[in-house]
């Protein structure tokens, strides 16, 4: 009985001896050699996988830039520096990074925009929204529970007066808030930028107005203001050209509701 069970122990032993060396034979010639050029730039980026660059994460972009298929300052929360970096490595001449901020686009605070109904549910922008659109009477504006705020890895964001507001000194434009905001008010605008618009609301003048006193109420007045024409109206909501935009300031000037903000961080 015994020399079976060693026989049969010895014929395992060897199978499974067999099965390793196989085995590490197999993982020294048919691994997949790794990059290099990937590893380096990947080790410059900050790690957030906020997608800001195009691509879906940190990994996908790093590749995407060893293999000539991406530029080297694409990376917005990195800014100048990892560009300077990745451009080192890559041999190439280093480029700005056209840094973007967070904005959102909502000045419904608890004074300006009454509510329709009370809301008592999750605690979250994401499940507010489900319900009759929330229970804000502005059905475009910001619900004020945070979603974006616990998404944000600088804690550039913060709930003041029912509505989300950045702290623009700590937001590195990664653009997740803006992802994960379900009425989609949250944009990334150039930091050079000057002006703007403090609404999201497409209702007309007077609906809009009765659901928040601080709303869009598409006069154009600024519109007609602007000699660059930077500023457009369309669906009842002013819409900034940032390309022509020069800063003067004559359409937050001539708002009435003084829903456009002028506001030089360059």
């Amino acid at each position: 009985m015994i020399p079976v069970i060693l026989t049969a122990l010895a014929v395992v032993a060897g199978v499974g001896l067999i099965a390793a060396v196989l085995l590490a034979l197999a993982s020294h010639f048919l691994a997949v050699k790794e990059d290099e050029t990937v590893k380096h730039v990947r080790e410059c980026l900050p790690g957030v996988n906020c997608g800001a660059c195009g691509f879906t994460g940190c990994d996908d972009y790093a590749k995407a830039v060893a293999e000539g298929r991406a530029k080297t300052n694409l990376c917005i929360p990195g800014a100048d520096s990892v560009a300077a970096e990745i451009a080192g490595i890559m041999g190439v001449k280093a480029e700005d990074v056209v840094e973007m901020k967070a904005h959102v686009r909502c000045n419904g605070n608890c004074e300006a925009a009454p509510k329709k109904a009370v809301y008592s549910g999750i605690n979250t922008c994401s499940a507010a929204s489900m319900v009759y659109a929330g229970p804000n009477a502005c059905r475009f504006g910001c619900l004020g529970c945070g979603d974006c705020a616990v998404a944000c890895p600088s804690g550039a964001i913060c709930i003041k007066d029912g509505i989300a507001h950045v702290i623009e000194e700590r937001c590195t434009g990664c653009g997740l808030c803006a992802t994960k905001c379900p009425k989609k008010i949250i944009e990334l605008i150039p930091q050079i930028k000057y002006v703007t618009v403090m609404c999201s609301s497409e209702d007309k003048g007077a609906v809009a107005r009765k659901a928040c006193s601080n709303a869009c109420i598409g006069c154009k007045k600024c519109e007609l203001g602007c000699e660059e024409k930077a500023i457009t109206v369309v669906n009842n909501l002013a819409h900034i050209d940032y390309d022509k935009c020069t800063g003067c300031g004559k359409c937050a000037e001539n708002c009435p509701t003084h829903c456009i903000k002028l506001n030089k961080v360059g």
